[in-house]
């Protein structure tokens, strides 16, 4: 990973994944400080301060998020690590587990007390059973130091955690959808509210967090809220970890300052295009995220100048397209994954889905229908916000982008019978010959 002076700067430490050499960098140091000095509300107090977002997607606040668990509950309490990581052009949290699961793991420890959960759980991708392996040793590691169990660091407060492998559903990265796998049912989102943070995990108060957000936690709490908010905006604070992939000459992961620069990310720190391609537009937070034209590289890397230029920031998966890239066979790609994933469970998704990727087939294969390009736009319409979870809106909203920004290319499929690159390629292949 490519990274400044941030948080994640001894990633690359070799032999960080056993505990001996994460406990010489002071692994560990602040949770049992933590456990021993400071109360659960004052942990709570410190992260909402922070201003730290959750890194998964949603970008909802962390320590407010973790506030909401009722106090008064009888109920057990658990803390999820939603490992998930199923959005097409994201691959952070893979890289931060396989090389720091210890991390992880006291994030897990003091998220787990804060919110008075005894038990947490570490829901993995079924692509990732490499990396629960990792994770296991980890844990084994930790419970034989006095790290987990009955007695964490010698303060008496008890906590567990498990791994937990799912299938590489999709749907399952759907904090409600997770939970039902994780209590080993389908995989099918949840109506809220109530909300998991007070009946979530077996109907109980329970806490779901992307692993990036809880590996933030420990730097949090040991070195203040105001050390966090020295990078980043005033609403998006701290620095996040972009996944940039697509014809750049350094595709990998980058932890940058929210608020950075796209345009520097890509053509400084990943090196621009490779030669002979021009960019053409990017999809700034997975695919599930409308994508943003050449003319707005410019736009800075926060939740709030994503939204203004009417896509969202996500989960960070930059995918980078070049001009030798056919957006409409883009989205085609795009729309047919999300009609694979749909959990079927409402009708606007499980339909949309399909009649969509229907008109995608027919555009690009030289059927397309005059009326095709309204009817793209109808069936997205009638998909966003009308379907049972999110998974709907993620894919209405890359098709409305592609359309907001590239209408003309969809028009070409239309009036020509065939895709304008395609065509564009065959000219160039016949002067070159």
């Amino acid at each position: 990973m490519s990274t400044g002076p941030l948080l994640f700067k001894d990633i690359d430490t070799p032999g960080l994944r056993a505990i001996d050499t994460y406990r010489k960098g002071g692994g560990y140091e602040t949770l049992a400080a933590t456990l021993n000095k400071t109360t659960a509300d004052q942990v709570i107090e410190v992260v909402k301060a922070s201003g730290l977002r959750g890194r998964g997607g949603a970008g909802f606040p962390t320590g407010l998020k973790w506030s909401f668990v009722p106090k008064a509950s009888p109920k057990p309490r658990y803390i999820v690590c939603n490992a998930d990581e199923s959005e097409p052009g994201t691959f952070k949290d893979r890289e931060l587990m396989e090389k720091n699961p210890h991390l992880l793991i006291e994030g897990m420890i003091i998220a787990g007390y804060a919110i008075g959960s005894g038990l947490g759980y570490i829901y993995l991708r079924g692509e990732f059973e490499y990396i629960q392996h990792i994770i296991d040793k980890a844990i084994a590691e930790a419970r034989a130091a006095g790290l987990l169990g009955e007695n964490v660091a010698g303060s008496g407060y008890r906590f567990d955690l498990h791994t937990h492998l799912g299938a590489g559903a999709y749907i399952c990265g759907e904090e409600t959808a997770l939970l039902s796998s994780l209590e080993g049912y389908r995989g099918q989102p949840r109506l809220k509210p109530p909300f998991p943070a007070v009946e979530g995990l077996y109907a109980c108060p329970t806490v779901v967090n992307n692993t990036e957000t809880l590996m933030c936690v420990p730097h949090i709490i040991k070195n203040g809220a105001a050390w966090y908010r020295q990078w980043g905006t005033e609403k998006s604070a701290g620095t996040k970890v972009f996944s940039v992939s697509g014809p750049v000459k350094r595709p990998g992961n980058y932890e940058v300052p929210l608020g950075y620069s796209m345009k520097q990310l890509i053509e400084k720190d990943c090196g621009g295009m490779v030669e002979g391609l021009k960019l053409k537009a990017v999809i700034p937070g997975g695919s599930s995220v409308p994508l943003l034209p050449a003319a707005d590289l410019d736009t800075p890397l926060d939740y709030e100048s994503m939204n203004a230029k009417g896509t969202f920031l996500g989960s960070g998966g930059v995918i980078v397209i070049d001009d030798q890239t056919c957006i409409v066979d883009a989205l085609w790609n795009v729309t047919r994954f999300y009609e694979h994933e749909s959990c079927g469970k409402c009708t606007p998704c499980r339909e949309g889905t399909y009649w969509m990727a229907e008109v995608f087939e027919r555009l690009e294969n030289g059927h397309g229908k005059d009326t095709d390009i309204d009817l793209l736009a109808s069936v997205a319409d009638n998909i966003l916000g009308k379907s049972f979870c999110a998974l709907g809106d993620a894919a209405a909203m890359p098709v409305q982008g592609a359309l907001k920004h590239f209408r003309d290319e969809f028009e070409y499929h239309v009036t020509h019978k065939s895709c304008r690159v395609n065509r564009r390629r065959a000219e160039v292949a016949e002067v070159r010959a």
